[in-house]
């Protein structure tokens, strides 16, 4: 995993995201799937980061606390989904399409995992879709 200072050229904004590697980040940029939060522009650049090493008063730091509560945060989030989502695994993306085409069929709320590729299909067809960052329970 890898944390980028991300710029939005439109309305200055910055924010930090989390991608698992460099390459992905590039995909993602290519895909124009990163978009500012606060004014839905697509022109997000990377800028650079202090390196965060680990040291004896890391886990005094206050960066570390607020690691701990986006973590608590996404874990809530986690919760949340799992209770209230239906998991469709890897067919998220054919289980969407038949939610959205289908108009007959009950709408229920469902997540998964999908392909960068899917994702922007997704997007094509007007299918709304979000991505969130997901801990696994080994890493809880």
């Amino acid at each position: 995993m890898i944390k980028y200072l991300l710029n939005c050229k439109s309305c200055r904004l910055e924010f930090e995201s989390w991608f698992a590697s460099s390459k992905e980040f590039d995909k993602l940029k290519k895909l124009n799937l990163l978009i500012c939060q606060k004014c839905n522009s697509q022109k997000i650049e990377k800028s650079l980061m202090k390196p965060n090493l680990a040291n004896s008063k890391f886990k005094q730091d206050k960066n570390y606390k607020n690691n701990r509560s986006v973590k608590k945060k996404i874990r809530e989030y986690q919760k949340f989904i799992k209770e209230n989502f239906e998991y469709v695994g890897e067919n998220f993306a054919y289980e969407a399409r038949s939610i959205h085409y289908n108009k007959n069929k009950n709408k229920k709320n469902i997540f998964g995992k999908a392909s960068i590729d899917d994702v922007k299909e997704l997007k094509e067809e007007g299918i709304e879709t979000s991505t969130i960052p997901w801990i696994e329970d080994k890493e809880n």
